[in-house]
């Protein structure tokens, strides 16, 4: 912020040209082709098939909030957050900025007004599905999806892993886990756990793959089906991170009782969620908008998860932070 509060109101209405920035270099892979050193706009455009002049117009104006940083005769060099961008970085996020830029993602905050307006979801009334029919519907759409939760995973797992004890857990259920980078984050952490890993089939198919490269495929199984249904049993500790923000409170409601017909008594159920900050405090507030657009859902507050839980079969433990996000440890009841 400055001291102009004109320019600071300016700033944040074109925040969607930042957006939009960092997708198209995300696409392009340039911080990829930047790991080794700096680079020319010339060779870079020559290595992503972009034009020359365009691409350094994009390249100066991400130099200007920080993601790259521009030298002599139009070279480029990567940042400490641009090299979050890289696919192989430890704090990967390049796979959320092409999805939340994605055309028909996209197009769902610009019809953000219905929303407010009807309280209605917006994505569905643009495209006439919710984002889940969407993507079953468009494997392109669905494979960056799935690359996004992947890097949310992977850059967030160390932080969970730090903030919650899972060492006395010997069986990790992760529902709707996606690919199992979270999951592989917690086994590699637990070398005497094992653990299920439960999504749609479409979500799962290359699970295998991920959970090879990190080497936890022999204590892992994987099983397809919906959480709505059921849930696999058997689990000491069951994991959903960013499933239950997605549904509204009966939606949420349901998938947790599948979990709790899941459980034994002992067990634990952990969210990995963000909460909604007080008054006047920006945490979870503008994801909670996404959540209205897009997949339907809500961020809730530590209260709403405390009722939430009551509904469902669980008591509400205790909530701790971990990274930008929080872990909202239930039992049952």
């Amino acid at each position: 912020m400055t001291l102009n509060p004109w320019l600071d109101m300016l700033n944040l209405i074109n925040g969607f040209q930042v957006t939009q920035a960092i997708r198209v270099a995300s696409t392009l892979r340039i911080a990829d082709h930047l790991k080794d050193g700096a680079r020319s706009a010339e060779k870079l455009a020559s290595l992503t098939e972009s034009n020359a002049d365009a691409l350094y117009r994009l390249l100066r104006a991400l130099a200007g909030v920080g993601i790259f940083r521009e030298g002599p005769d139009r070279t480029f060099a990567l940042t400490p957050m641009g090299d979050c961008l890289r696919t192989n970085s430890a704090t990967p996020i390049g796979g959320w900025a092409e999805h939340v830029g994605n055309t028909a993602y996209w197009q769902a905050w610009g019809h953000l007004l219905h929303s407010v307006r009807t309280g209605g979801n917006a994505f569905r009334d643009l495209h006439g599905e919710d984002v889940w029919e969407y993507r079953a519907k468009h494997p392109e759409a669905n494979a960056i999806f799935n690359r996004a939760m992947t890097d949310m995973s992977r850059g967030g797992g160390e932080a969970i892993v730090k903030a919650y004890d899972f060492s006395s857990f010997r069986h990790v259920v992760d529902v709707g886990g996606g690919q199992g980078t979270l999951l592989a984050v917690i086994l590699r952490a637990c070398p005497r756990a094992r653990g299920t890993l439960f999504d749609q089939p479409q979500v799962i198919a290359g699970a295998k793959t991920q959970l090879q490269a990190h080497g936890v495929a022999d204590r892992c199984e994987v099983i397809g089906g919906s959480f709505f249904d059921a849930v696999p049993e058997g689990g000491d500790v069951y994991v959903m991170r960013h499933i239950i923000h997605d549904w509204e409170d009966d939606e949420a409601t349901a998938i947790l009782k599948s979990c709790r017909r899941a459980m034994i008594k002992s067990a634990k159920l952990l969210l990995v969620e963000r909460t909604v900050a007080p008054p006047n405090q920006l945490p979870g507030k503008f994801s909670d908008l996404n959540m209205l657009v897009a997949p339907g859902g809500r961020e809730r507050t530590s209260e709403e998860y405390a009722a939430l839980f009551e509904k469902s079969g669980f008591e509400l433990t205790r909530v701790l932070p971990a990274g930008g996000f929080n872990v909202v440890e239930a039992r049952p009841c």
